[in-house]
């Protein structure tokens, strides 16, 4: 067969200290080369600090929740429905700003390993650790 159907049981759930992602396509479990797709929840006041993808572009959709979202020093509030492209290699930032947990999909290309996913957290270095 020529793709897989992934069930909520079959989900790979990683828990961090600001939230938890659930792995729906990479090359481990899907075989992909093209598309690495998770489900993201922020939890209230956390988020996924500056960092940037070298290698993949990704596209950020908003499921429920507001998030403060930084494309490089620039930022803006998403709700439901809205959506951020980035391109590979600038660095970005997500938060979430509400009360309850934040639920987003992220849809990053092409995969990148095994795990389909490479990032390189950079909130410890100027310019990005003085503007939040």
């Amino acid at each position: 067969m020529k793709g897989k159907f992934i069930t909520t049981a079959e989900v790979e759930r990683e828990q961090l200290d600001w939230g938890d992602l659930g792995w729906l396509c990479r090359p481990s479990m899907t075989g992909a080369t093209d598309l690495t797709v998770i489900e993201v929840t922020l939890n209230p006041g956390k988020g996924h600090n500056f960092h940037k993808h070298p290698d993949q572009e990704e596209v950020i959709y908003v499921i429920s929740g507001a998030i403060e979202q930084w494309l490089e020093d620039k930022k803006q509030i998403l709700g439901p429905g809205g959506s951020i492209f980035i391109d590979a290699n600038v660095v970005h930032a997500s938060f979430n700003v509400g009360r309850a947990p934040a639920k987003l999909i992220a849809i990053l290309g092409p995969c990148v390993g095994e795990g389909g996913y490479v990032v390189e957290e950079v909130a410890d270095q100027a310019p990005w650790d003085s503007l939040r």
